[in-house]
Order: structure tokens, then C-alpha cells, then sequence
């Protein structure tokens, strides 16, 4: 990449999550800039575009993608299109920031793992939880001894989206489109933050459903069912030995005012908050003094901003500017494998579960 210019992005996807993130949060960064945005709806692309002064608009991925002077792409369309959008970006060349699910299955992640690595180009996936300061600092804390041996993870995030009277039916709720519904718009990040703050994930266990019900299409304006799953509960080892698990769900009320990771050990517990920035927070609790107690976090973990979501782009521009990732915060592709090898270990024990009725044990 030649370094004498600021790294020219095309984004893939002129979404909600383009328009809140993707395009603002490398625009802000000094060495980047946005040049091209690719949908496959003109009309929306043009808009989005437009609002933030992005010169060149395509319906075609690959157009954009064969366009030698962007040096990177990120990709943030529905789960369908992640596979063959990163493999063509990776064949010309470019350096790839993909959502999460990585893919739609295991077998895909695979190639597009395969295809990162024979480019040589930077592959990073946008697991935003692990740009949480309180991340951060739970994580050094478990390694410096803080709470003793730990022996125990669980995360909660849980909220009422999916039965909001407004809430319609986009592409998470279509099968068509969607690996899975809450499992992999926050379940994936879920796996993603368990192995990160505690290692391998060897097994896993659990259920999922669907609260059968209809909603207005945000596209046709009629009444179509919600294919996705709305919950899910799930139980893992991890190669340490260590046991962790946990419950995410759209159709209950929220545990409390954020999704958090809480991490048990010997000696005490840090809970961390899990957001896109906005709630940053860690605490700690003692045996003694079981009550949760604040832990000093950096001054930007306070500045109510989604720092997180920055936090992430930036390291994506920072890491095609070095040629490399900073493999102790940024995602790889190996990491969303990971996520999404997690992902079908939940479904196929879902699929598989045996139940044992109380009345016949003897």
C-alpha cells in the first residue's frame, strides 16, 4: 500500500449500522478517508452517500472491489453476502473489516479464513464489545491476581426489542438473509467476549427459541412472521477447565441497565458492562463485602459516547496503516471462526437435546 496518502475505504452496505458507524468513525480518523459506498439499491446508497460526502456510489460489490486505488473494504451487509463480499475483496487486494456473524456457517468462515491469510492483507472482524475500557481492565485484573483463581463466566443481555409494538420485521428476522436471529446479532459477540477475556472455548451446550409471532415488513409493509430465534441460553468448557455460560434474549425485560461479563474467582468478581460505549463501566465484589463496589476506569470510559465503536474503525485504519492487527484487541477472521464454530456447536446441541422426564427415574 502506498503510504503516502490516507487509506481510501469503500464501505459495503449503506445500512443503519454503515450510517452509524462504519462511514462517521473512519471519517473521523486523520490518516482515512471514504471514498466509495456500494448497495444494491442506488437510490439508498446515493442518500447515504450524499449525507456524508462520499463521491462514488456502486450496486455491484465487485465494481468497487476491482478499483485499485482503495486500499480497504468493510463489509456490513446481511449475513448472506459476507462470504463471497470478503473473497472478492481479498482477490483484489484489499485489506478486509467484516460484521459478525463472520458467515453463515462454519464451512464458510473456513474459506474466508483461508482467503485472508493467502492475501496477506489485514482481516478483522467487528466484535465491538472487547473496545470497552472496563474490558480492559478486567481482563488485566484476572491476570494480575485480583480475584484469585477464576472458575466461573457468565454474561447477561437481555432486552424488549423484539416485542416492541414498533418493531418490524428487517433481515435478522428472515432465515433467507440471517445465520440466526439474537444469537448472532449479540450471541456471536458473546463468544467472542467469553474466549477473549478467558481462553479456548472446548465445548458447548444449550438451547434456543422462537416466540412464534408477526410484525409489519419494513420493506413490503405487510405482516410476515419472525423466522429467528428471540432467545437463547448456553453452557460451555472452556480448555482450561474452567465452566462459563450465557442468556441473551429480545423478548424479555433487561437484567438491568447493560449487558454485562462477570468473572468469578477465589478471592472475589469483577462484572464488566458490555456496550457500544455509551454504559463503561467495571465493578468488583469480595466475599466479605459482597455488595458491588465502582473500579477506577480511564476518563474517556465516562465521556457518554459510543468510544467503542471508534475505538473499533480506528484500529482497523491503524492496522491496514502498519500492515498488521493488534493481536491483543482486534478480532481476526480466526476469531470470528472461533465465534462461529461456538454459534454451531449452540444450534447442533439445540437441534439434538435430549430431555429426561422427572416421573420416569427410578
Amino acid at each position: 500500500m502506498d503510504t503516502r496518502h490516507k487509506l481510501r475505504v469503500g464501505i459495503i452496505g449503506a445500512g443503519t449500522f454503515a450510517a452509524e458507524c462504519h462511514i462517521p468513525e473512519i471519517q473521523s480518523h486523520p490518516g482515512a478517508e471514504v471514498v466509495a459506498l456500494c448497495s444494491r439499491r442506488f437510490d439508498a446508497a446515493r442518500a447515504v452517500a450524499d449525507r456524508f460526502q462520499v463521491p462514488d456510489v456502486y450496486t455491484d460489490y465487485r465494481d468497487l472491489c476491482a478499483r485499485t486505488d482503495i486500499d480497504a473494504v468493510t463489509i456490513v451487509t446481511p449475513d448472506f453476502f459476507h462470504h463471497d463480499q470478503a473473497l472478492c475483496a481479498f482477490s483484489h487486494g484489499k485489506h478486509v473489516l467484516c460484521e459478525k456473524p463472520l458467515a453463515m456457517n462454519v464451512p464458510e468462515a473456513r474459506r474466508m479464513v483461508a482467503a485472508a491469510e493467502v492475501s496477506g492483507r489485514v482481516h478483522q472482524v467487528g466484535f465491538i464489545f472487547r473496545y470497552n475500557y472496563g474490558i480492559a481492565e478486567l481482563r488485566r485484573r484476572i491476570v494480575a491476581g485480583d480475584i484469585g483463581e477464576p472458575f466461573y463466566l457468565r454474561i447477561q443481555y437481555d432486552n424488549w426489542e423484539g416485542l416492541r409494538p414498533e418493531t418490524q420485521v428487517t433481515w435478522r428476522e428472515r432465515y433467507e438473509l440471517a445465520a440466526g436471529g439474537v444469537i448472532c446479532h449479540v450471541g456471536v459477540h458473546l463468544f467472542d467476549i467469553a474466549r477473549y477475556v478467558m481462553g479456548e472455548i472446548e465445548s458447548a451446550t444449550g438451547f434456543c427459541f422462537n416466540l412464534p409471532r408477526q410484525r409489519v415488513d419494513r420493506q413490503t409493509g405487510t405482516l410476515t412472521s419472525v423466522e429467528t430465534d428471540d432467545f437463547a441460553n448456553c453452557w460451555f468448557r472452556f480448555a482450561s477447565g474452567m465452566r462459563g455460560q450465557w442468556c441473551v434474549s429480545r423478548v424479555t425485560p433487561p437484567f438491568g441497565e447493560y449487558g454485562y461479563v462477570e468473572v468469578i474467582g477465589t478471592k472475589g468478581a469483577l462484572k464488566a458492562a458490555l456496550s457500544r460505549g455509551r454504559i463503561d463501566v467495571l465493578k468488583s465484589s469480595r466475599p466479605a463485602d459482597p455488595a458491588w463496589s465502582d473500579v477506577p476506569l480511564p476518563h474517556p470510559a465516562a465521556d457518554n459516547t459510543q468510544h467503542a465503536l471508534r475505538l473499533l474503525m480506528h484500529g482497523f485504519v491503524d492496522a491496514c496503516l502498519r500492515g498488521h492487527i493488534n493481536p491483543n484487541l482486534d478480532a481476526s477472521f480466526h476469531d470470528g471462526l472461533a465465534a462461529q464454530q461456538g454459534l454451531a456447536a449452540l444450534l447442533a446441541a439445540n437441534a439434538n437435546s435430549s430431555w429426561v422426564r422427572l416421573d420416569e427415574l427410578t
